[in-house]
């Protein structure tokens, strides 16, 4: 027999083989091409088209007779929820579509209605693979499951003194500081809430919801934090009426629960939009960021503009280990120009994101798809500035420049690693004027003890010298420093804006 001849031959009885096999699933939904144009929609669209391919996958798995693995199964059993949510929340997506145009309209339905085909397709097909993986597990033999037990606990407590250690070397370790960093936080204090004032167990008082939240801590920890439900049309909204041209957002983050079971459909929004209203506008933007621990997140921007979206975008991004932390998100919006920072990456920087016209004036957070009662949100140190603009200028035209940007941890001098764009700024100008020596002087606001404050005060004006030489190369000689604590206020000392305002940095030209 000729090779080609031996070649068809075999090629069909592999055909013939998993033909059966190929067959047995259903066939695959395309997923639509383009945008709708409404950011509901599309979202709708692409999340339940994302949770589609992972169980449409997972299904070929088995069909093949490839094993589930366990953390396959964690992401199955999140999908159950996430699947119900995309369903229930239909109606309000096609609500939305209402104030679009004709062409619109109809895209949306038919783009929508696949979508419910593909999620119903996940809705059935989920049950049965977990139930095979159970029906699979049943069969293991009691020597397989002991070994496996002790193989964990093993881990377990692998982990548990890899934890210890890690913990005991910590404070110890420098800060990690990116030079690139070139966030600049606002100095003129618009809103500032840290729920200090709230008691536990309550909604904060200086915000507004549709759905619900309160304010919980940690352990002994007594830092405060407000724990937001997920939802896809929940929304929590801060008491800020007006914004101007240019400020920046800030805020910690941490989560619970998040683990590789969380869906890739769990995700995090803060917009800007015209009115601080409990529903979405037609001029806002939004920027998000999911929350998988399975594989890689994506950072999505979604700009909308007289009820048009002009943008609506995601980045792949990796941000994994820092959600399982304590993480920091700042924001700087400067006209038209929008750019997301976590922690010291910047995920996101738009020049032309905002309306030309429309003032927005409201801002937005939200969650959704995080798993109710396992997947838990909080944010804590919620802060809105005016400004976020160049003080090198300032600086070197005025002679001295005061920012309020510069933060440390409560009580101490110890600079947070989001403070290093401001000090950044200060060593540029001492790198391009060689001759110019600084004086830095620290401020302190009027809680506690007032020698306990000038001691702090001088201590934080010390550590900010002392990043500007070793960080960025400043001879210590063109450097001085001094403290004021609490004697010369700018702003009202009874009040978290004021508060805030007096916590100060000032660098002197001398």
């Amino acid at each position: 027999m000729k090779p080609k001849n031996l070649h068809l031959l075999c090629a069909s009885f592999i055909f013939l083989f998993i033909a059966p096999q190929l067959q047995a699933q259903t066939k695959r939904i395309k997923r639509p091409r383009g945008s709708i144009g409404v950011s509901s929609a599309d979202r709708f669209v692409r999340e339940s088209f994302d949770l589609y391919d992972n169980v449409y996958r997972y299904d070929g798995y088995l069909e093949s007779g490839t094993s589930l693995y366990d953390e396959d199964i964690d992401i199955l059993e999140a999908a159950i929820d996430d699947v119900d949510g995309l369903l229930l929340s239909a109606p309000n997506v096609i609500a939305d579509l209402d104030g679009a145009g004709v062409i619109k309209q109809s895209k949306g339905v038919l783009q929508i209605n696949k979508a419910k085909k593909a999620l119903r397709y996940c809705a059935e097909t989920i049950p049965k693979l977990l139930a095979g993986r159970k029906s699979g597990e049943s069969d293991e033999t009691e020597d397989q499951e002991e070994t496996t037990t002790s193989s964990e606990e093993t881990t377990s407590n692998d982990q548990a003194d890899s934890g210890r250690s890690d913990g005991d070397a910590t404070p110890n370790a420098p800060p990690t500081i990116n030079s690139k960093f070139d966030f600049v936080p606002g100095d003129e204090i618009i809103f500032e809430d840290d729920f200090s004032a709230d008691f536990i167990g309550d909604f904060p008082s200086r915000w507004n919801t549709n759905g619900s939240g309160e304010v919980v801590t940690f352990g002994d920890d007594p830092t405060k934090w407000l724990e937001l439900s997920s939802g896809f049309y929940t929304f929590y909204v801060p008491d800020v009426t007006e914004l101007p041209e240019e400020y920046t957002i800030e805020f910690d983050v941490r989560t619970a629960g998040v683990d590789r079971g969380t869906s890739s459909s769990a995700r995090f929004r803060v917009s800007v939009e015209e009115e601080n209203s409990l529903k979405r506008t037609n001029n806002r933007v939004e920027v998000s960021l999911n929350y998988p621990q399975y594989t890689g997140n994506s950072a999505t921007i979604v700009s909308r503009i007289d009820g048009k979206d002009v943008i609506n975008n995601s980045l792949n991004v990796e941000l994994r280990k820092e959600q399982l932390e304590i993480h920091h998100y700042a924001i700087a919006v400067n006209k038209r120009r929008i750019r997301l920072w976590v922690n010291q990456k910047k995920l996101i920087d738009v020049p032309r994101a905002l309306p030309e016209v429309s003032i927005m004036n409201g801002i937005k957070l939200n969650t959704s798809s995080f798993k109710d009662g396992k997947e838990r949100f909080f944010i804590t140190n919620f802060k809105v500035a005016k400004g976020g603009l160049d003080l090198r200028r300032t600086l070197m035209n005025d002679g001295q420049v005061s920012t309020s940007g510069i933060l440390f941890d409560s009580g101490s001098a110890t600079i947070k690693p989001q403070s290093y764009g401001i000090i950044k700024q200060i060593s540029q100008v001492l790198l391009q004027d060689k001759n110019m020596k600084l004086k830095i002087v620290g401020h302190t606001d009027s809680d506690g003890n007032d020698d306990n404050n000038l001691s702090l005060s001088k201590k934080r004006a010390a550590a900010v010298k002392q990043a500007l030489i070793d960080i960025y190369g400043i001879d210590g000689n063109r450097l001085s420093t001094d403290g004021k604590g609490e004697q010369d206020p700018i702003a009202d000392n009874s009040t978290p804006e004021g508060k805030a305002q007096n916590r100060r940095v000032v660098f002197i030209k001398k």
